[in-house]
């Protein structure tokens, strides 16, 4: 968005210093001029966006730029403006992984504070994450550090750009595992990201719920739907929010249900099934 250009300069020379061919890169500019990039060993195209169209939408554009669903490369990794690669193998540990798992479609990283080296329980994308040093199949990934196979896109589309921040990535994953694919949580992947709290975002209570209710809408069958938003209205009561905040998800989960979702495509059952054995049933 235009507000962080030392940090994208560093991330951009983390990215130039990968070991292995050269990686094409792409910023785009969600509302916001860009600079010339200027990194040595590194091709930098720039995308600027008229308007801030949102997480979502800004990355489907990213994706647009490599062609058609990305056709034009096999891999497509997309990281946080404020991120940074510590590790000079990340890359090359990506390919690796690819080319050894046919049935493999998104990676997702391992974020780390930079000060601390500490990685935040939200960071890691299942419900037992106590140890985020554990790599291990999971079922969602981290938008802001994650690869993924362009055969992916192709096949069950992009991100769904209505959503504009929260929910994005664990629509596109549970397309994904419904098509067949495979995630993978790799804590030897890593991106250094300054802690944050989600909530430090203006919209972040009203988004989560709207998002919410349309991701089940959009990709549960209809008996779980209720369950899935039941148990997370029963949550979210219990992490005890302030009033405003409570307001706030309230009014979003109401939205969820008044506004269009977007296309219907409810999950398999075996899907279900899948995410159950993962350790992670789409209820929860």
């Amino acid at each position: 968005m235009g507000n962080r250009p030392d940090e994208v300069r560093a991330l951009l020379e983390s990215v130039a210093r990968q070991e292995g061919a050269p990686i094409e890169v792409v910023v785009v500019g969600n509302g916001s001029p860009l600079p010339a990039f200027d990194v040595p060993g590194l091709t930098v195209r720039t995308v600027e966006l008229p308007e801030n169209v949102g997480i979502p939408a800004g990355r489907n554009v990213g994706i647009e730029a490599f062609g058609p669903g990305g056709r034009d490369v096999d891999v497509l990794l997309f990281l946080d403006d404020d991120g940074l690669l510590p590790r000079t193998d990340t890359a090359r540990l990506c390919r690796e992984a690819f080319a050894a798992d046919p049935r493999l479609g998104i990676i997702t990283f391992r974020i780390a504070d930079p000060e601390t080296g500490t990685t935040q329980r939200r960071h890691v994308p299942r419900l037992r994450a106590s140890d985020p040093m554990r790599s291990s199949r999971v079922t969602t990934f981290l938008g802001g550090a994650n690869a993924v196979r362009t055969a992916v896109f192709q096949q069950v589309g992009g991100l769904p750009d209505d959503f504009f921040y929260a929910h994005e990535e664990t629509d596109l994953a549970w397309r994904a595992l419904d098509a067949g694919w495979m995630i993978d949580y790799r804590s030897d992947m890593v991106l250094h990201h300054p802690a944050t709290a989600p909530s430090r975002h203006a919209v972040y209570h009203r988004m989560v719920a709207r998002n919410r209710v349309w991701l089940a809408r959009r990709n549960l069958p209809a008996v779980l739907v209720p369950v899935y938003l039941g148990v997370w209205m029963l949550l979210t009561l219990a992490r005890k929010p302030s009033g405003p905040a409570l307001r706030a998800w309230f009014g979003g989960f109401r939205e969820g249900w008044k506004t269009p979702c977007g296309p219907r495509r409810p999950m398999k059952w075996r899907t279900v099934w899948r995410l159950t054995r993962l350790g992670r049933p789409p209820v929860i």
